[in-house]
């Protein structure tokens, strides 16, 4: 079925079809561009929020970066942004895709539909010259016959009249035939364009027109087609960027997958851990005794550092942070050797910078080689380059090298210094608090008041003496009193050189038993296979307990 054969007759139809298809494909241009608009209006926004909460810094030396919980999020946010480019994807392929070809045959379709009515308008316009002919030489056909036979009729009445002339019957006569001969010219003309009307009629209606509708519809199915695949294409744009939607997707339930709260908790601990010990009991203070008698002579004792038996306010001063968490502290002067920072957060400091002043140093080094090696290549072919060019850039690199040692040096010593300080500080744990409980069942039996010869009295000034040790107390010098079997197994990482009074070295990949946990001062107790026992950095170890 075509549109010439069956709508032969409805050219005011198709004319209207045709500019409505065009419409429609206009429409949906339109509302593909708006669209588009929505979509890049939606990206621009998710680009601003993602700029919004991304750090604007590298965030490597934020302790807020070594949080999972903060990782995942700034995963999430990354993988958002990828997710907005998605979404400029599809409003750019909707675009030109879209709009851009869809408009552009549009156009085409505008051009061929013109001409096609053009070329039917051509046609009618001929078979309406035509029919004017036809409708001519009718007239002209009909007016020579009535002429005709009103001169044969005027030639009939002058035979008959008998006071006619001779000349005026003859001249009658002659009109009629002359008026009879133009009568058939006139039918003979007329027959003839009425053979060519209908020829062109006939070729007008089963030729001409049923081509041009033929071709209107040949092009408005071509536009449909086109419109087709306009639709398709809208639900493939959004299809093909699906995988990589679900793969941002998928990275952020991965983002959520990786938060671990015991982990941040333990990270939390590795960030902050001072490594001090809590406070010791407060002591008693016995006001009720003379005011010059020794701590021997108190039956509770008095608190060591002052003649009279007060406390030392410097000492209350100092441990009044440590008592007293939740108040406000004020802020640290900032110091080179990181001094300002609790032991265990000094130790760690330095080792960072001992680590990135040593990758320094290696870049340095290297750098020197490459230059020394390209000063050879020089000196053997001069066409090359001038060796003393490089000396300028070789001495800066070698002043690198010897700064960087000498502040490598300076910050081991500063690390030997700190970690000096936290063995020496090390306390056992175990046996403090086993005697504070034995000055606290002292002071309960006794209600604060023993005679200075007792057994108790003595017992009470021995715990007495043992609470006002310094929190961070010599390391005992034996630990055979504490024998006990391992509560673990760990691994040696790196080699430890136990020089200060109770550590013990290890080599790399030694194998140790772990006699106490880390008690928060970044030292955990092992025991090697030959049976020697003392303290080593956590942080060298790999520990599985059992």
């Amino acid at each position: 079925m075509d549109w010439g054969t069956e709508l032969w007759d409805q050219f005011d139809i198709l004319e209207r079809h045709t500019q409505w298809g065009l419409d429609l494909v206009e429409k949906y241009v339109k509302f593909v561009k708006e669209r588009s608009e929505i979509e890049q209006a939606y990206a621009k926004q998710l680009r601003n929020l993602v700029k919004k909460y991304l750090p604007k810094r590298n965030t490597r030396e934020d302790p807020e970066s070594k949080f999972c919980q903060y990782q995942a999020f700034l995963q999430v946010v990354k993988e958002l942004n990828d997710f907005a480019g998605q979404r400029e994807v599809v409003a750019e392929n909707l675009m030109m895709q879209i709009c851009v070809e869809l408009s552009r045959h549009a156009q085409e379709l505008k051009q061929e539909r013109k001409s096609h009515f053009q070329e039917g308008r051509r046609a009618q316009q001929q078979l309406e010259n035509s029919f004017k002919q036809l409708e001519n030489s009718k007239r002209k056909f009909e007016r020579d016959c009535r002429e005709a036979e009103k001169a044969l009729l005027t030639a009939e009445k002058l035979d008959q009249d008998f006071n006619a002339t001779k000349a005026d019957v003859e001249k009658a006569k002659q009109q009629a035939n002359l008026r009879s001969h133009m009568a058939e010219e006139s039918k003979n003309e007329y027959a003839s364009f009425l053979q060519k009307f209908n020829r062109d009629q006939s070729q007008f209606y089963f030729i001409e027109m049923p081509q041009i509708f033929n071709k209107l519809q040949e092009m408005d199915e071509r536009r449909t087609v086109q419109l087709k695949e306009g639709y398709g294409v809208f639900s493939e744009t959004e299809r093909k960027v699906m995988p990589i939607i679900g793969k941002c997707l998928d990275g952020m339930k991965a983002a959520a997958d990786s938060v671990n709260e015991k982990n941040d908790s333990q990270v939390l601990i590795e960030l902050h851990k001072s490594g001090f010990e809590r406070p010791g009991d407060v002591d008693f203070e016995d006001f009720s005794q003379p005011i010059n008698r020794t701590s021997s002579d108190s039956s509770l004792g008095t608190p060591r550092g002052t003649l009279d038996g007060r406390s030392d306010p410097r000492l209350l001063g100092k441990n009044k942070g440590k008592r007293w968490p939740f108040s406000k502290k004020n802020k640290p002067v900032i110091t080179e050797d990181f001094s300002h920072l609790p032991p265990e957060q000094r130790r760690k400091k330095l080792q960072q910078k001992i680590e990135e002043r040593n990758r320094e140093l290696q870049k340095e080094i290297d750098q020197r080689d490459a230059l020394n090696k390209m000063k050879d290549v020089y000196q053997k072919t001069p066409q090359m380059g001038d060796p003393a060019s490089l000396e300028p850039k070789i001495s800066e690199t070698l002043n690198n090298i010897e700064k960087l040692r000498l502040e490598i040096q300076k910050y081991e010593s500063w690390l030997a210094e700190a970690e000096g300080r936290m063995l020496s500080n090390r306390p056992d744990n175990i046996l403090r608090y086993s005697r504070h409980l034995d000055h606290a069942s002292t002071l309960n039996n006794n209600n604060g008041s023993h005679e200075k010869d007792s057994p108790d009295a003595t017992h009470s000034d021995d715990s007495q003496d043992a609470l006002n040790q310094p929190i961070y107390t010599e390391f005992d010098e034996d630990f055979e009193e504490d024998l006990a079997s391992p509560i673990g197994t760990c691994v040696a990482m790196y080699q430890f050189e136990g020089s200060s009074e109770g550590t013990i070295s290890m080599t790399e990949g030694e194998e140790l038993s772990l006699m106490e946990e880390d008690k928060g001062d970044g030292w955990t107790r092992v025991r090697r296979s030959k049976g020697a026992e003392g303290y080593v950095p956590t942080s060298y170890l790999r520990v599985t307990l059992n």
